[in-house]
This record gives structure tokens, sequence and C-alpha cells, in this order.
């Protein structure tokens, strides 16, 4: 738990005025919001780092001077002079490696030893801060490999960085998000969207902002904010939590085909035959691995009895406001629903709010017609 007395101080504006460089490592859809959310400190200074980083570093390079130059690098190289120069120097580092589809070998290489290699570097260039973006269900004896080779991860780094933040979202979603994004265009194609085993599993979206800001938070390097998450675990859930179908519902409505399409529910057994064959063709809008169908098993949501090394996403929000302009008051963790930001990206062009905050509104109103749409009360 965070101690009030900090809470009520953290908000000072820091008195070292040099400049820090952040490191953000796999940059991608996420590491866009965490970028615009380190730069609300006008000491921060942020590095992209991927394989490919150019593409990202032009949709942020109108911010200014804070955003530094791209830097190239391959974590899962043997070769590491490229991600050594880049940890040069570096106050903190942001680790967001990861894949979402790929064998077994692929998820080692990449979310395992990807990982140890950014974490070993980083303790050996001396960098201070350390966060670890990991996700709801790692776990070294999960029944995935996804799930075994984020836990791994994780324990790499906070074997080499005790003070490291790990931080664990449920799907994250917001313009550029992978998931509802991929669905509502499924649902542009298909005659229905599909569920498995009744889509009964619950997830607890989490908005993209939200997880930036608790980012930036992670990163600071006052000694009193450290002591308070360094070595924990933050599993992150936004406000509300929804079941598969339910989400599925979601889409449609704001993507403008309710009522168009269906929400068809399949065995969990075909979803493993599709899978079978589907894996093993490149990757495209259709992918799904037995692995994903696997998942589909598991409540994806925060733990109602967290490990004794967590913090609660809500508190750290709630007590170490954020420099953004748009960020919730002191004593309010601002976590965002879903209904409040689908609407400005999902759907046609013309019925989008493109760049409008809803602050809200329609809020219960979309949440109560789902539900309805449920059967829920």
């Amino acid at each position: 738990m965070i101690t009030r007395r900090l809470a009520s101080t953290v908000s000072v504006p820091p008195k070292d005025k040099s400049h820090r460089k952040i490191v953000l490592v796999g940059a991608g859809f996420l590491g866009s919001y965490i970028a615009k959310a380190l730069i609300a400190d006008p000491r921060n200074r942020v590095l992209l780092v991927s394989r490919h980083p150019e593409k990202l570093h032009s949709r942020l390079s109108h911010l200014g001077s804070q955003i530094l130059p791209p830097h190239p690098a391959d974590i899962t190289s043997k070769d590491n002079g490229s991600l050594r120069e880049a940890f040069k120097d570096a106050s903190a580092v942001v680790s967001m490696v990861g894949v979402l589809v790929g064998s077994e070998k692929k998820m080692d290489l990449v979310q395992r030893q990807g990982t140890e290699n950014v974490s070993r570097l980083a303790k050996d260039m001396g960098v201070g801060r350390v966060v670890g973006i990991s996700a709801i269900g790692a776990d070294e004896g999960g029944v995935t490999a996804y799930w075994r080779t984020k836990a791994q991860g994780e324990r790499a780094i906070l074997n080499d960085h005790p003070a490291a933040t790990i931080i664990r979202p449920s799907i994250i979603f917001g313009p550029g998000d992978s998931f509802f994004n991929r669905f509502a265009t499924l649902a542009k194609w298909l005659p229905f969207l599909p569920v498995f085993g009744g889509g009964l599993v619950r997830f607890q979206p989490v908005y993209a902002g939200d997880i930036a800001r608790a980012v930036e938070i992670c990163c600071r390097d006052d000694p009193q904010v450290v002591k308070q998450i360094g070595g924990r675990i933050i599993e992150a859930g936004g406000p509300d939590v929804y079941t598969y179908r339910e989400i599925m519902q979601l889409v449609l409505r704001y993507s403008g085909y309710q009522g168009r399409r269906l929400i068809i529910s399949l065995p969990f057994w075909v979803g493993k035959i599709q899978g079978f064959f589907l894996e093993k063709l490149p990757e495209n809008l259709f992918t799904v691995t037995r692995d994903q169908v696997e998942q589909l098993r598991s409540d994806n949501i925060v733990s109602p009895s967290p490990p004794l090394n967590s913090l609660s996403f809500k508190d750290l929000l709630k007590s170490f406001p954020s420099s953004l302009p748009s960020s919730a008051p002191p004593g309010d963790p601002g976590l965002t629903p879903v209904e409040k930001i689908l609407p400005t990206y999902l759907g046609p062009q013309d019925t989008q709010q493109k760049g409008k905050r809803t602050h809200g509104r329609n809020f219960d109103t979309g949440l109560e017609e789902v539900r309805k749409m449920s059967g829920k009360k």
C-alpha cells in the first residue's frame, strides 16, 4: 500500500532539471502512448529501440526534441553492441519485449532470451530504473508458452534489478490497438464473430493511456517513489470487467454492425483444430493459435488475491499525479472506460468521434445496453 504522506508530496516539481534519457525497448502501439506520457516531464528524453523504430519515430517526431533519433537494434542478437550503445547514460529502460503469435521456440527467443539480454545489459550499463511490461496470466508453470516465457522474462528483470517494477496488463485498448481493431475488421468481412466456450471468459480492458501514466510514474528516480514501487508487480485492469461475448457486442455496436452480424459460440476443440492449421500459415487477420484458444479458458482480470509483492494499479495512479494536462486530479485514479474511447476509432470514418473526448458521456447508457444484450441486469 502506498503511504499517504508520500502521496501528498509527489506532485511537487523536481528540483533536478538535468535531462534524463529513457529507453523504450520493443516500442510499438503502447510505446507511442508511453513516449507521450514521459515527455510531460521536460527533463525526459525518449529513445525508441526496436528492429525498425523509424515508422513510430516519424509519428512522434512532431513532439519535438524530447523524442531522440530512432535506434535500430535486435534484442535477440549475440552482437549486443547496438543495444549497449542505446543504454549508454540511460536513466531508465522500459522493456516492452513480446510477441503474441509464434512457436514456443520463438516465444523463448524473444520473451525469455530477449528480455534477459535487455535486463543484463541495463545492469551492465548502470541503468537506475527498469520497468517490464508483461501480461496478466504470466506464470512459469503456465499452460502456454506465452505465459511461461513472460514469467521467465519477469524473473530475469527482478533478479538483475531488485528495485524494478513489472506491469501486467489485461487486454490493452486505444487507437492503434491490435485487439478491438482486429475484431472490427473481422466484422466487416465475416457474417459472424466467433467466441469459444460460450464466450464466458472475463477480461478487464485497460486503456493504453492509463498504462502509459503508470510507466511514467515507475520511471521516476525519486528515491521515495522508488521505495514504494521497487520490486513490485502491478496487475493493470480497467474500471470494468466484461465477458468475451460482451466484448464482441461492444465491437459490433461501435463498429456499426450491431444487428447485422451474429456472435456464434464454438467449442474449444473446434478452435484447437483451427489453430493447428492457421498457426502454420503466415500471420494474417484470421490467425489464431492453439495456445491463444487455450488461454481463453482462463479469466484475464486483476487477481482478487494478489501476491505479497503486488501493488494496486488504481492506488498507483491515485497516489502519483501525472504532469499530463488531461490526467485525473490528485486522489482520482481516472481509469478510462472502454465506452469512452472505442467510439473515437472504431466504425465508419464519418461516425467516429475523432479527436473528441467524451469524458464519460453516454458511458452508463452504453454499458447498460451491453448488459441487456447479454441478458444481465
